[in-house]
């Protein structure tokens, strides 16, 4: 709520007082529900300072700004990119617990948390898992990947990289800032006016939702724009489309589906700030406007949306279940083919999303049609999966587990989607508990189990140390479990008529539905904490993990060609690729582990401010906008702008690692890679596994000489 002010404070100040912060209204009100806001907010602040004062004793701000502020290295962007998705998981997770425990507390009866304060809940537990964890998570993985596996050294556009990463950064600052200063929004992670219009909603809560989304879609955009680019642009020699790695055809999809797909979101939240901030119309009724252009532009990004978080999903799991099923990648060409149609079909099914909102029946079953459609292109990706695990030698670790329990949890959600794709039936379950169960079950396994199975798989390439196995088969046990828990009773809930966002229930009949799903949502959140304890005590025990050759699931692509970490150049070399699974293709024809014929120098680009610069720059113009502090909100934008200026007159934007250092690297490493000892699959769990996988020992005629 705002408190009007005037004069010098309001000039200084704009509508911020005191009575934004959550400690003085649970001062004012010491409600349970109060109580909790500031709980939250004091979690955020404590957390903040406890970061600032251990980064502080350990005197390591000066090596964050260097080696990773200003970086405009893709890996580390996208190791970024997914510590903050982790983040955000982590309060995204703690808000649905939330959720869960007032509906399972309110049957006739207030519950935990007052109307407003459940409806922020669901607000930004939906905004931060779309807009700040999953996206931030995939394009980490993107970020990462893909320049390696297509052999090449950065992203096309390091500089946009990093200008990228920090817009998003500024987004997920200000869902963290309205934990503690002000509220957030009750309108829902879509925001549909007139509710979120001044005349209903006339606190700071659909501002901050407009601001950060709006940071976080053009953030997404200027990836879309880089990833495609590098992808066209800088693959290896030798290196056409039909020899990529799957994952990064699926990431050139999501890619393409990002540029055309972020402008209309971005376009439909400056609309709506225009009704809010300038007397506009463009969304109410009364002044000329309709609310129905926002509805058909909003869904016009958000279900290609949804596939923008599913397909670098689906390529995780091409490559998982490839290399722990010891085969070849079954149906390529046919997985290639079915990833672009879902990426086409994406684009004309958005209507589905509001069905029961006035058009007549023949669109309302085109729309059917043509989303039913999409059921074809996912079933050839499933039968191809499972035709590659057919007679391979499936190894189940934590990646390969997430995988399956992908295919059986996804094929079931799909199954509930038809449903929803029939008009008549959609009527029946619209705005039900039946839509959260559907979603959350194409959107878990379809994304977050993709992730989560994507981390593990890549993270011993990043930091050159294996997770520990045990605890991610823990994780695992919780997600899978937890999830069937939480989810599975919502479709009972929402097919006896349960509303979803419902605050309070009235029929006692739902209570042991809601204390499952409660209870699911428990073990979800063990599974996360799993997850934290498996990387502590993987980086515990890293000295017995360790696999710097780069290799330890005898694998496929490129980037496992090179060492663990890689070199800040990815290459020393840039490899010549003549097959599909180049990287294998060499190990069986004595091609791997191989010094070059002759090294180069390699130009890198310089460290740059710029991104970290205009991320702050634009989250605090954006803050000085929703509080209405026009000096903060103009100083900050010309900053932003003065910025990008700036940096269009520097010249002296690279620099060079000398041929003699590259040679250096890479000869210690392929030392390494001789004096290793191969292990089998079978042993690639155990501390034997250095990198170096049995049956691909390096050629000792053409190592080292």
């Amino acid at each position: 709520m705002i408190t009007e002010t005037h004069g010098i404070a309001h000039a200084l100040l704009g509508n911020l007082t005191w009575a934004a912060l959550p400690y003085v209204r649970a001062w004012r009100d010491p409600s349970l529900s109060e109580i909790i806001g500031a709980g939250a907010g004091s979690m955020v602040v404590l957390g903040a300072i406890a970061l600032f004062a251990l980064i502080t004793w350990l005197g390591k701000w000066r090596y964050l700004w260097t080696e990773w502020f200003t970086t405009l290295d893709h890996k580390k962007l996208g190791i970024m990119y997914v510590l903050l998705a982790g983040v955000m998981l982590t309060r995204a997770l703690i808000e649905a617990m939330l959720i869960r425990t007032q509906q399972a507390t309110a049957i006739n009866a207030p519950g935990l948390v007052e109307p407003g304060h459940f409806a922020q809940l669901f607000t930004t537990h939906g905004s931060i898992m779309v807009f700040f964890m999953a996206m931030p998570f995939l394009i980490g993985l993107i970020n990462y990947v893909v320049p390696l596996q297509i052999g090449a050294r950065d992203m096309a556009f390091p500089y946009l990289n990093s200008v990228g990463f920090w817009l998003t950064a500024a987004g997920s600052a200000l869902m963290m800032a309205s934990l503690t200063i002000g509220e957030f929004s009750t309108g829902g992670w879509s925001g549909y006016p007139p509710y979120t219009e001044l005349a209903y909603s006339g606190g700071v809560g659909p501002d901050y939702w407009i601001w950060a989304v709006s940071l976080s879609s053009l953030g997404s955009m200027t990836v879309g724009i880089n990833v495609a680019c590098t992808i066209f642009k800088f693959r290896a020699p030798g290196m056409g489309f039909m020899r990529m790695p799957l994952f990064c055809w699926t990431s050139l999809c999501t890619a393409i589906l990002m540029i055309f797909a972020m402008p209309p979101l971005t376009v439909v939240t400056l609309l709506l700030a225009g009704d809010r901030y300038l007397g506009m119309h463009f969304f109410t009724d009364g002044g000329g406007g309709n609310m129905m252009n926002y509805a058909n532009m909003f869904w016009l990004f958000g279900h290609p949306e949804v596939y923008i978080l599913i397909l670098p999903a689906f390529g995780v799991f091409s490559e998982v279940i490839s290399a722990f099923s010891s085969k070849e990648l079954y149906g390529y060409t046919s997985l290639v083919l079915a990833t672009t149609a879902i990426a086409v079909l994406s684009f004309t099914v958005w209507l589905h999303h509001f069905f029961t909102m006035g058009q007549g029946a023949d669109v309302n079953a085109a729309f059917g049609i043509a989303t039913m459609t999409i059921g074809i292109p996912t079933g050839v990706k499933i039968y191809d999966w499972i035709f590659t695990m057919f007679r391979g030698e499936v190894r189940f670790t934590p990646p390969m587990l997430f995988s399956i329990a992908f295919m059986m949890t996804f094929v079931i959600g799909g199954f509930t989607g038809i449903i929803l794709a029939t008009p008549p039936l959609d009527y029946m379950v619209h705005d039900t508990l039946f839509l959260v169960a559907h979603f959350h079950n194409m959107l878990i396994p379809g994304t977050l189990y993709g992730m989560i199975a994507g981390y593990m798989f890549w993270f011993p390439k990043a930091f050159g140390f294996r997770l520990n196995e045990r605890w991610g088969r823990i994780s695992f046990s919780c997600w899978a479990g937890g999830f069937f828990l939480a989810f599975f009773p919502l479709y009972v809930l929402g097919a006896a008529g349960m509303a979803r966002r419902t605050q309070e229930v009235f029929d006692p009949a739902f209570r042991p539905w809601l204390y499952i799903a409660l209870f699911g949502a428990l073990v979800l959140f063990a599974g996360l904490a799993s997850l934290f304890i498996q990387l502590y005590v993987s980086i515990r025990d890293r000295a017995e993990n360790m696999v710097p050759i780069g290799d330890p699931w005898d694998a496929r692509g490129l980037e496992w060609s090179v060492s663990a970490p890689p070199p800040e150049w990815n290459f020393a070399v840039i490899p010549h690729v003549g097959n599909r699974d180049a990287f294998y293709w060499r190990k069986r024809n004595h091609g791997a582990y191989v010094r070059a014929d002759q090294y180069k120098d390699i130009e890198l680009p310089k460290n740059l401010m710029c991104g970290p610069v205009i991320g702050v720059a634009a989250g605090l113009c954006c803050f000085g906008l929703i509080w209405h502090i026009w000096w903060i909100a103009s100083l900050f934008a010309a900053a932003s702008v003065l910025t990008v200026i700036a940096r269009s007159f520097q010249r002296d934007t690279t620099r060079t690692i000398p041929a003699a250092e590259v040679e250096a690297v890479d000869r210690r490493w392929l030392a390494g890679a001789h004096a290793s000892r191969p292990v089998p699959r079978q042993q690639e769990e155990t501390s034997l596994n250095q990198g170096l996988a049995e049956g691909f020992e390096p050629d000792r005629a053409h190592g080292l000489a």
